[in-house]
């Protein structure tokens, strides 16, 4: 991951934390629906790791969590 994005990776990691505690979904029960491991949501969802994630995994997620993929990607301006 460039460090230029660092902000948006975080911003996402938030929103995935967001909208999975909206549906009920532990980490563990996200990362068994897209086949992940929890470590590997957890990376993604803390403040102080940078994890980079595909599209894939994304479409995965926003799918398992019925949110549009686009919800994601909305940034707030620095």
């Amino acid at each position: 991951m460039k460090p230029i994005y660092e902000s948006q990776y975080l911003q996402l990691g938030l929103k995935i934390a967001y909208y999975r505690k909206l549906k009920g979904f532990t980490q563990e029960q996200l990362a068994e629906k897209i086949d992940r491991t929890p470590a590997f949501i957890g990376h993604v969802e803390a403040p102080n790791i940078n994890k980079a994630v595909s599209l894939d995994t994304l479409f995965d997620i926003a799918r398992v969590l019925e949110v549009p993929v686009y919800k994601f990607l909305m940034f707030d301006d620095e």
